[in-house]
């Protein structure tokens, strides 16, 4: 079980540099863990696609149902009490912003503040550094388990 953010949701759903890197995560293994504001992330991010012409009227439709069976298949952690406390520590000593504090603040909460061991999926070099440094093991483009 490993915790992605969005940038890596949404390399699954639309082609993008790291889709592969973020299928083969996938692939082995499907067990995803991420906040709840993902859905919220993943689609603002096809409608700026779509809106900026990156993304056709059909290539849309397409991600759209993507992501809907993606959702169907994600333990989605709700935004604690707590998650905001972790997360107005973790700006104070990241360069985060806040929503990346946020899914960081929900991974250290799954795992109960314990990170050591624990995988987080990224493709946000920021967060990916923030992460490493509160004791994820990070994978991101060009890392992983084999």
């Amino acid at each position: 079980m490993r915790y992605w953010d969005t940038s890596a949701l949404v390399a699954l759903v639309v082609q993008q540099l790291w889709s592969e890197r973020a299928h083969q995560y996938h692939r082995s293994d499907r067990d995803v863990v991420t906040s709840w504001l993902s859905s919220i992330e993943c689609s603002s991010a096809l409608w700026r696609l779509l809106r900026l012409g990156e993304l056709g009227p059909e290539e849309f439709a397409i991600t759209q149902a993507t992501l809907a069976a993606l959702r169907d298949t994600l333990d989605e952690l709700a935004l604690a009490e707590g998650v905001r406390d972790i997360a107005l520590r973790l700006v104070t000593e990241h360069p985060l912003r806040a929503a990346d504090a946020l899914h960081l603040a929900s991974a250290l909460q799954w795992c109960g503040e314990a990170p050591e061991g624990h995988e987080f999926v990224t493709f946000d070099r920021r967060l990916a550094e923030a992460a490493r440094r509160e004791g994820f093991v990070v994978l991101t483009e060009g890392e992983g388990t084999g």
